[in-house]
Parts: C-alpha cells; sequence; structure tokens
C-alpha cells in the first residue's frame, strides 16, 4: 500500500480571498460560464430597473466590432460622489465590491423598491469577469468616467461639466468580457433579443434598442399592447390554433391596507393567460423583469388562483360530471401564459437568478389571480362554460388513463399495509408516497398532506440493513414488505426487466429527521433501493426530502410583515440572521426554534416545509458519476458485515469532512 506524503498544513496555508477574487476562482458560482450572456444581463438589468421605477424610457445596447457590448440608459445616473463609510466614490464601490447596491434597503422609501437585485453581487461579477470595463455617468451637470481591467481601476474617476451635446441623465457601461471564464466568447444572438424583447414587453412605452455595429443593423422593440401582444405574436409564431376563448388579462397591485395589509404596497403581478387546444403551450415569467425559466412560486401562485377560480365556477354552475375530479394540472395543461411579478424581497435559486424561491409569492399571486378570473368567468358566462369543457375533457382523459393502469394492477397486487394512509388520485405521474420516519411524524404528516395525491406509510424504527440479504428473505422483514406492496413492483436485480406498470407512485420520498439518526434511516432505505429496486432510482422515482432544522420567528420590518422563515441547516440560519440585520431588525429581536424531530411539527408546519410541492425542498436521488463495479464497492465496504475494519479506516481518514448534527 502507498504512503501518502504528508503535506504541510500551517497557518499559511490559509488564504483569505478578497475584493473580487472570489468570483475569479469560483466564476460558476456567481454567473453561468457556457458564454457572456448573464454578466451583460446584469448591466441590463440595472437600465431596466431604472425604467422599472419610471426614471428611464429608453435602454439602448450596442454589439461593438472589438467583441465589446454596451448598455447606456437615460435613468438617474450611478451616484459619484464619496461613500460616507467607505470613502470612496459610490460608482468604485458597485462595481469593485460584492454584496454592495443600492437594492437592499426596500421598505422605507429605498431606492429601488422593486428590483431584480438582491445578492449585491451583480455588475461587480461582469467587472470581475471583463478584460476591461468603461462607465459613463451623466448627472447632476457632469460627466464621469472610470475604467477598470480585470476587476481594478485603472483610470480612476474624473468629472467634468456637461457641454450642450451631454444628456442630463442616465448612465452608459462598455464590458469587454474575458474568454478564459467563458466556454464561448460569443453571445448567442438569438437568446439576446429574446432577452431585450421580454424587456421592452414587461416595460410598456419603453424603447430598447440593439444596434450592431459590423453590419450597421439595428433592432427596436417598443410594445403598446403589453404583455397580451407579445403572447399572441408568441401563439402565432408557434403555429398555435386560436385560443378556445379570449385571453385572460389583468393586473393586480396590493395597497398595503385592510385584507391586503400582509402584503407590501406595490406587490403584485400582471398576467394574460391563453387556453389552446393544440401546439406546445408558451409560458414566460418574470418577477421585477427577470426572466425566471425555471419558473417558481409566482408561477405556482398562478397555477393554484387559475385552478381555484375554474373549481368555483364549474362548483357554482353544477357543471362537473360524477365520477370526475378535477385537478390543477387539468387547468394548466393547455395553458400558455405571461406573468409579471413584482415582489418586495425576492429570494431567488441561485446567483442566476431562474427560479423564484419566495414562499409568499404563492399566496400572493394566488389570491390576486383567482379573484380577478372568477369575476371574470361570472362576467362572460358563456367563455366560462367554453373553458371548463376543456378542463374537464382533460380530466376525464387523465382518469381513464389511471383506469387502464387500475386494471392491470388489480389482478396481481397483494393487499395494501394496514398502516398505509393512501391517497385518492390513481394518477401515477402525480401520485406521491412518503415513507415517513415514527408514528408520531406519520400522524402530523396524515394530516398536514394533500390527500388527493400523497399517501403515508409510517415505519417503526429502523428498517433493515438489506445490502447483503439474500431476494428470497426480504419479505421476513415487515418494514421491507410493506414498502415493497405500497410501491406495488417487485424487488429485482440491475440486470432484470421488472413490470413497472404496477408502480403506484411517480415519486417515493424518504421523510426522516434531521439528526444522525434520520440520516442512518436515509442510509438504510437507499441501501434497499438502489440493492433490490435499481430501476426505480434510474427512473428518478427515488427522492429526500429535506425537513428544516431551524425556525425564524422575525418581526415585522419596513413593509414586511412579521414572518416564519424555515433554515435547512447552521448555515441558512447564519444567512437568514445576516439578512435580518440587513433589513435594519435590532439584535436579538427575533426568536429562533429548533426542531428536535418531525413529530414536533405540526400538520401546518410539516405541510408548509416539507409537504407542499411549491415551497418544499425534495432531493432526487441519481446515480452519480462513479462506474458500478466502484459503487458496488464503496456499498460493500459502508454496508457489509464483514467491513467493518475498512469501514473504520475510511471513517478515520475522511470523518473530519463532515460536521455531524448530534
Amino acid at each position: 500500500m502507498a504512503i501518502r506524503k504528508p503535506s504541510q498544513y500551517s497557518e499559511s496555508s490559509i488564504k483569505v480571498l478578497k475584493g473580487l477574487e472570489p468570483v475569479r476562482q469560483r466564476p460558476g458560482m456567481y454567473t453561468r460560464t457556457d458564454n457572456p450572456l448573464h454578466i451583460i444581463q446584469e448591466v441590463l438589468d440595472n437600465a431596466s430597473d431604472e425604467a422599472l421605477g419610471g426614471y428611464g424610457k429608453e435602454v439602448l445596447v450596442t454589439l461593438h466590432t472589438d467583441g465589446s457590448v454596451s448598455v447606456e440608459d437615460d435613468g438617474r445616473g450611478i451616484p459619484v460622489g464619496m461613500h460616507p463609510q467607505e470613502k470612496k466614490p459610490v460608482v468604485e464601490i458597485v462595481f469593485t465590491q460584492l454584496h454592495a447596491g443600492g437594492k437592499f434597503e426596500k421598505g422605507s422609501g429605498g431606492a429601488y423598491a422593486f428590483s431584480g437585485g438582491l445578492h449585491g453581487v451583480g455588475v461587480s461579477v461582469t467587472n470581475a469577469l471583463a478584460k476591461r470595463l468603461e462607465v459613463t455617468v451623466w448627472r447632476e451637470q457632469q460627466v464621469s468616467n472610470i475604467t477598470f481591467a480585470d476587476g481594478d481601476v485603472i483610470e480612476k474617476l474624473k468629472s467634468k461639466s456637461a457641454t450642450k451635446g451631454d444628456k442630463s441623465h442616465g448612465t452608459k457601461v462598455r464590458v469587454w468580457p474575458n474568454p478564459k471564464y467563458f466556454d464561448s466568447a460569443n453571445i448567442p444572438q438569438a437568446d439576446l433579443e429574446r432577452l431585450l424583447r421580454s424587456k421592452a414587453v414587461l416595460l410598456p412605452g419603453v424603447k430598447v434598442t440593439l444596434v450592431q455595429e459590423k453590419n450597421g443593423q439595428s433592432q427596436s422593440w417598443l410594445y403598446t399592447q403589453g404583455l397580451k401582444g407579445y403572447l399572441d405574436e408568441a401563439l402565432a409564431q408557434n403555429g398555435h390554433t386560436p385560443p378556445v376563448i379570449p385571453a385572460f388579462e389583468g393586473e393586480h397591485y396590493a395597497s398595503g391596507a385592510g385584507e391586503e395589509e400582509s402584503f407590501a404596497e406595490g406587490e403584485g403581478a400582471a398576467w394574460v393567460v391563453s387556453w389552446t387546444e393544440e401546439g406546445a403551450p408558451v409560458r414566460e415569467s418574470y418577477v421585477n423583469l427577470i426572466p425566471t425559466p425555471a419558473g417558481g412560486t409566482h408561477e405556482s401562485g398562478l397555477r393554484e388562483g387559475l385552478f381555484n377560480a375554474v373549481k368555483s365556477f364549474v362548483e357554482i354552475h353544477a357543471l362537473q360530471p360524477k365520477g370526475v375530479k378535477l385537478m390543477p394540472e387539468d387547468v394548466f395543461a393547455r395553458a400558455s401564459f405571461i406573468l409579471s411579478a413584482k415582489v418586495l424581497d425576492p429570494q431567488f435559486q441561485g446567483q442566476i437568478k431562474e427560479r423564484l424561491n419566495s414562499r409568499d409569492a404563492v399566496r400572493l399571486i394566488s389570491g390576486f389571480v383567482k379573484s380577478a378570473l372568477e369575476l371574470w368567468l361570472n362576467q362572460h358566462v358563456d367563455y366560462g362554460k367554453t373553458l371548463a369543457e376543456l378542463v374537464i375533457k382533460q380530466a376525464q382523459a387523465r382518469t381513464r388513463a389511471g383506469q387502464k393502469v387500475e386494471k392491470k394492477k388489480s389482478s396481481g397486487v397483494a393487499v395494501l399495509p394496514g398502516k398505509l394512509t393512501d391517497c385518492e388520485s390513481e394518477d401515477t405521474v402525480i401520485n406521491e408516497l412518503f415513507l415517513v420516519e415514527g408514528d408520531s411524524a406519520g400522524g402530523s404528516a396524515k394530516m398536514g398532506r394533500n390527500k388527493e395525491y400523497q399517501a403515508i406509510l409510517p415505519l417503526r424504527g429502523k428498517v433493515l440493513n438489506t445490502w447483503e440479504t439474500e431476494r428470497d428473505r426480504l419479505f421476513a422483514n415487515n418494514e421491507v414488505h410493506d414498502i415493497a406492496v405500497a410501491i406495488g413492483v417487485d424487488p429485482h436485480g440491475p440486470n432484470d426487466e421488472p413490470n413497472l406498470g404496477n408502480l403506484r407512485y411517480g415519486k417515493i420520498c424518504i421523510l426522516s429527521d434531521a439528526d444522525v439518526d434520520g440520516s442512518h434511516i436515509q442510509v438504510l432505505l437507499l441501501t434497499l433501493f438502489y440493492k433490490h429496486f435499481p430501476r426505480l432510482v434510474e427512473n428518478g422515482h427515488v427522492y429526500i426530502a429535506r425537513p428544516p432544522l431551524f425556525r425564524v420567528d422575525a418581526p415585522a420590518r419596513g413593509k414586511k410583515p412579521a414572518q416564519k422563515i424555515y433554515a435547512l441547516d447552521e448555515s441558512e440560519l447564519i444567512a437568514i440572521e445576516d439578512k435580518l440585520r440587513k433589513d435594519g431588525v435590532r439584535e436579538g429581536a427575533w426568536q429562533i426554534s429548533r426542531f428536535k424531530g418531525l413529530g414536533e411539527m405540526s400538520a401546518e408546519q410539516l405541510w408548509d416545509t416539507t409537504l407542499n410541492p411549491d415551497t418544499r425542498r425534495l432531493l432526487p436521488v441519481t446515480l452519480g458519476e462513479m462506474s458500478e463495479s466502484d459503487t458496488i464497492k464503496t456499498m460493500d465496504m459502508l454496508m457489509g458485515k464483514a467491513e467493518s475494519a475498512a469501514r473504520r479506516d475510511w471513517l478515520e481518514e475522511r470523518g473530519n469532512e463532515v460536521e455531524a448534527d448530534i
């Protein structure tokens, strides 16, 4: 066995990354690295935020022949005076320091109440990943210039009096992306045009222009019809049949008083929804003008609001046939939409902001859309009945598909285990089974679940370690037997072809406490699925639910009401506390509760944090990059009864890499 050469690990081994160095070391943590479009988008978002605030009417993007891109607006201009604490020009700080910006102060008259910027790492990332960056600011009868290279100032801020030919206000940023940080230095033309067009759509009356120096071509977008015109154009381009009813268009923003007191003034959304019988649906959503291609909680709110309104209309007019139960996907399946949400303090998934995670957005959008669509449908009853027919047709098709599967299942399935609390739906695509640690947690899960499509199977104690168990002996263990029967799939090997037609749930979710025992149960269940149900893992049916470890009760601050914020672990708790401090909450004004286990959660808390598809965190279990033989070798070492010595060596070697919450 080779002897590892001891490495030096001393005080000098610890490196502190300062300024923009973290971005250059790990660019993929801050932006997309396939091409520089996202770092240009950061600049464009700043220009759009000015227009959103009502301070600008034009945005000009120029693709220069030397590979640089400039973004110019007629907004207020970035402040160029000295920062009172940092003693540097503000424009320099904005481009050279992470977590510096004007978008943190949301509540009490901040410069940007509704903006896409949140993290404060936007244009500083652009600067870090650029060979050169030039900023020109027109503000307060002055023209100011500053130039950076590789994130550092190379030409200090210079200001001079504006002349007659100069703009009165605005900002121009010219960027030379550094190709070494990107797979390709070219900005995809089609993606850029789509982005600029969407900005014009979402900013009625704002002209967005793209100029290409190379060929002298220029394109401008100025939409007066807003969202509806954009959706109609997109549907026509995709070759859709005419909509079954006229588009449902609306907007609603909270007043901050009365029933809307729980939302900040100005929060809300504008939307347009169109239902067609054929063609791939067109779906685009935005939060504070930021495109969210991965959707998020605002889309979930739209789906919930549409479903509740249509369901209510169907019930009032007694249109629902016997034996047909409407589901949200029946309403949403044939819907195309453009959704533009305004959220005071948006929480995005990652720096590239592809998905909105703000939990309050579900309730915000859902409530506004439901009331608006209910009113619209009852004002246009004929349209409502036509839409109801389309939705019921979708539900009947889904029910028929479920019944076909049921016939196959009914012939050979064993009696379901008594402790299984099954769901009502028979649609495998949406059905979910939660394997819950302990009877007490199982009780909360039964009360908190959506009984339509969520089933609960409580597990008593630790499941058998099945790594070395023969298949014929599996069912000797009651827990394993109940899991197999509930799932509807027989145990099988990696080379077998099991009958997955009898699978009863599209998602099988392991739900255990967020402690060491809970992790142990996860490992035992994952061992069972990998060894004896490998096809379920390969096809993406197995998940791990991630309940929170902490709850923070935050007091009201500014326009934001009192909140209950959940944290998955210690690091998230620290991040939440940091954010509360930034929001101006006094130290110690918030309360922190630690969940000892799932059984301690109420049914409502368990639903909100772990069961609700819109707000929960589910970790899909997939096969990693290791080969099959290496994976089996590792599992043998971890789970084999005769491998205790190898396991101990491995733990001694790798034990320092984990911080166990004991």
